[in-house]
């Protein structure tokens, strides 16, 4: 019996916090997701009544020239409605708002070409003004901070820039422009401030709760392990020490018979602990039959094995418990293969002659000590020692830098 692997345990504790679309969306991003949620939510009723208001302002007297208005518009508006569309219904809300994002500040850059010519008024803002801070906002949902800073400041001062170019740098516009800068720079840094605070609170929030649940999650471990240890020990005590006495007080061969029935019996169900499982049938099979049920345990575990087999002249018949007994340490062996050496160099024969059948499971990983690994992992000591020796086989593990091969053997009559 192994103790519950450290994902499944995970798992288990966080399938004890309310399942809702958003906390499904990832382990440990439960705040982050509804803050993003929100976060778009927000920005997308804020850029609708912004750029209705710009959309107003466009269908009025404009600074452009004869051919630019209209491209213009439609340039900047259709990303700027598909920003606002994909914040409402929360998808694919990074791509439009970044499109937005570069497509108003290419907007600002060719707006001199745009109204060249032109006698814009020092005291009316043009419509691509009302945007300025959409910009800013398009940039927080999109971009990295370090960006988020860059859009904050370049947009008004880009805008500035430009609207100076437009009224020719004249004394009446550095006023007005300096004021509508100053507005746009402090309430893109206000938009900028609020977002990287909510999302760094959320973030926190989301490293706490991965923090409790990861310590409940030892706690539970630590409570598996110690049932495990219980119930192994009442195991041992109702049946391997029942076969202990039995044998001590065996003197007749009929005895000793029943007192080696009673110890392979006891090595069984402490081999199958950790799989609730009878011996089956006892029906002989061959050695394809023992190869094609490890082939598909394997395929059970995730891998696409293909067994190499050598059946020679007196391959012996095996009974089917001893086959189920062998298939489930190789799979056993297996499994330790990919849990611990990720499946490397993983091979598997099978090989059967002159009354002989062995099993051999290779792997290139970088091996381990035996003696070092703990007495309550039993996915070793019960799962292939023990379960091999109640059918009178024999196991060999030999494992170092270059890999680790597990060796089962039985000979037929042996048990």
């Amino acid at each position: 019996m192994t103790t519950e692997a450290p994902s499944a345990v995970l798992d288990n504790a966080w399938g004890h916090i309310p399942q809702t679309r958003e906390s499904t969306a990832g382990i440990g991003s439960f705040t982050q997701t509804r803050v993003e949620r929100i976060i778009s939510l927000v920005a997308g009723f804020g850029s609708l009544v912004l750029g209705t208001q710009a959309f107003v302002a466009a269908l009025g007297p404009h600074d452009e020239i004869p051919g630019w208005h209209t491209p213009l518009m439609v340039a900047v508006f259709v990303p700027l409605t598909a920003m606002i569309l994909a914040c409402m219904i929360g998808w694919a809300v990074h791509l439009t708002a970044g499109i937005f994002a570069f497509v108003y500040v290419a907007a600002l850059a060719v707006w001199p070409i745009a109204t060249a010519g032109t006698i814009p008024s020092s005291t009316a803002e043009p419509w691509i003004w009302y945007l300025v801070n959409i910009a800013t906002l398009a940039a927080v949902l999109a971009f990295p901070l370090p960006l988020q800073i860059v859009w904050t400041v370049l947009a008004p001062l880009l805008f500035g820039l430009v609207r100076l170019i437009q009224g020719g740098f004249a004394r009446d516009f550095w006023f007005s422009v300096a004021l509508d800068v100053s507005f746009a720079l402090i309430l893109g840094g206000v938009i900028l401030t609020l977002g990287w605070l909510f999302r760094s609170v959320a973030a926190n929030v989301d490293e706490t709760r991965a923090r409790a649940v990861a310590s409940y999650a030892q706690a539970a471990a630590a409570d598996a392990a110690e049932q495990e240890r219980i119930a192994v020990a009442a195991l041992m005590h109702d049946s391997v020490l029942a076969a202990l006495i039995a044998a001590e007080r065996a003197e007749t061969p009929r005895e000793r018979t029943l007192a080696a029935g009673m110890a392979r019996e006891a090595l069984t169900r402490l081999a199958n602990t950790e799989q609730d499982a009878g011996e089956g049938p006892d029906e002989p099979v061959g050695a394809a039959a023992v190869a094609d049920a490890i082939e598909a345990a394997a395929r059970e575990l995730g891998v696409d094995l293909t067994i190499a087999r050598s059946v020679g002249p007196g391959a012996p018949t095996i009974p089917g418990r001893v086959a189920r007994a062998l298939t489930l340490s190789a799979t056993q062996a297996v499994a330790n293969a990919l849990q611990h050496a990720e499946g490397k160099g993983l091979a598997v024969s099978v090989a059967a002659s002159y009354g002989e059948l062995s099993i051999e499971v290779r792997d290139t990983g970088p091996g381990f000590d035996l003696g070092e690994v703990p007495d309550d992992r039993l996915g070793i000591r019960a799962s292939i020692f023990a379960r091999v020796a109640a059918i009178g086989g024999t196991a060999d593990i030999d494992s170092g830098e270059r890999g680790t091969k597990v060796r089962l053997v039985w000979r037929g009559g042996a048990p």
